[in-house]
C-alpha cells in the first residue's frame, strides 16, 4: 500500500513510491509527480506516460538545507498544474520534512501563509514535520521570497 496523505483536492504529499506503486498512481491520476530525494532517481517507471515526474535532488539536513531556487522549481511547475485543476503528489524518503517542504512552498504560492501550510500539512499528515528548525527556516525564507517577488 501506498504511503500518501491528501493535503488539498489538489496537493498530495507521501513517503517514496516505487515501481510496485505505479498502477495504484496511475488509478489517483497525478499531472505531476515531484521527487524530493537526492540519494536516488524515481523508478524508470514515472519517467512514462502517463506520468509526469520532477526530480529535484535535495538532502534533508541543516548543513544542506533546501535551497530557494529548488522550491521555486517544484512550484514553477507545480502552480500551472493545479491552475488547470490537476493533482500534484510531492514525496521524499518518509513523507516528513523534504516534501513537507515543497509542499509549504506549492502551499504559499497558492496563497496561505507559512503558519496555515504547517497546519493544514500537519493536521492531514500526521509525520509531517515542518517545524523542524531548518526546515522552519527554509518555509519561512521562501514565504519572505515569494512575497517580495509577486
Amino acid at each position: 500500500m501506498i504511503d500518501i496523505s491528501k493535503i488539498t483536492e489538489y496537493l498530495y504529499v507521501g513517503s517514496k513510491i516505487g515501481k510496485e506503486h505505479a498502477e495504484e498512481l496511475k488509478l489517483l491520476e497525478f499531472h505531476l509527480i515531484i521527487s524530493m530525494i537526492g540519494q536516488m532517481a524515481p523508478d524508470t517507471i514515472y519517467a512514462l506516460p502517463p506520468f509526469k515526474t520532477l526530480w529535484i535532488r535535495t538532502y534533508d539536513t541543516f548543513f544542506t538545507p533546501i535551497s530557494i531556487k529548488k522550491l521555486m522549481v517544484g512550484v514553477a511547475a507545480a502552480r500551472p498544474i493545479i491552475q488547470n485543476k490537476g493533482k500534484v503528489l510531492v514525496f521524499c524518503l518518509q513523507g516528513k520534512r523534504r516534501s513537507i517542504a515543497m509542499a509549504s512552498a506549492i502551499l504559499i504560492s497558492m496563497r496561505y501563509t507559512s503558519e496555515e501550510a504547517a497546519c493544514l500539512l500537519t493536521t492531514a499528515r500526521k509525520v509531517a514535520d515542518p517545524k523542524r528548525w531548518y526546515i522552519r527556516m527554509q518555509i519561512r525564507a521562501f514565504e519572505k521570497y515569494w512575497k517580495e517577488t509577486q
